[in-house]
């Protein structure tokens, strides 16, 4: 089973948290990621390329030449396809790259990307994160008393205006509750920082 020291807002050992092996200790499957973080990506895309067909590019309602007579091959509107400024053929229009996967592998892979994260040691149990105010230098105080650096991922049980209005200036710091956690995020992420609530939570929903 494994065990994560519980830290307080000053970076101190407060205890032992235990994690259940179903959640926390499941094995690599690079498969299984590859395929969510590909799906996730994909829902990401705007799908809003677009071209414009013979029929909805501007003029060329008449004829350029006469059918006969003039050496030039017979043409019906100087807006078809074959002509510079014409409509384009199979170009891209408005839609959805998303795609299905299963809901095991979902979880499944929410389960490797956590479980990663304990065995590089950079998943960090805060017992609660708690603010007199919106200052961001509260914030930066927390987070140089745990010792993380880079990209880090706060995740709470519930929406905390203060943590979240005290970390939104500080670059390459989010927060999220713990049912808005993705793979991506996680993986994203050099560190996570989780409540030992959010913790628990998130284990009831994986088990």
């Amino acid at each position: 089973m494994p065990k994560l020291a519980l830290l307080n807002q000053a970076g101190e050992s407060v205890g032992e948290i235990n994690l259940a092996d179903t959640v926390f200790g499941v094995e690599p499957n690079q498969q299984v990621i590859y395929d969510v973080i590909k799906s996730q990506r994909a829902s990401m895309r705007q799908g809003n390329a677009k071209t414009k067909t013979r029929t909805e590019v501007r003029g060329g309602g008449r004829k350029p030449w006469r059918q006969k007579g003039t050496g030039h091959a017979r043409q019906g509107s100087i807006r078809a396809p074959q002509w510079v400024g014409g409509g384009i053929v199979f170009g891209p229009i408005p839609r959805s790259y998303e795609f299905k996967l299963n809901k095991k592998i979902r979880r499944l892979a929410m389960k490797i990307a956590l479980s990663d994260k304990v065995r590089e040691s950079s998943l960090v149990a805060i017992d609660n994160i708690a603010l007199d105010s919106f200052k961001t230098k509260g914030m930066i105080q927390i987070l140089e008393n745990l010792k993380v650096s880079g990209k880090t991922m706060l995740v709470l049980e519930s929406v905390n205006e203060l943590v979240d209005i005290a970390s939104r200036n500080i670059p390459n710091v989010t927060t999220v509750t713990f049912d808005h956690t993705s793979v991506y995020d996680l993986l994203n992420a050099n560190y996570v920082i989780a409540t030992e609530k959010a913790l628990k939570m998130i284990e009831e929903a994986l088990v």
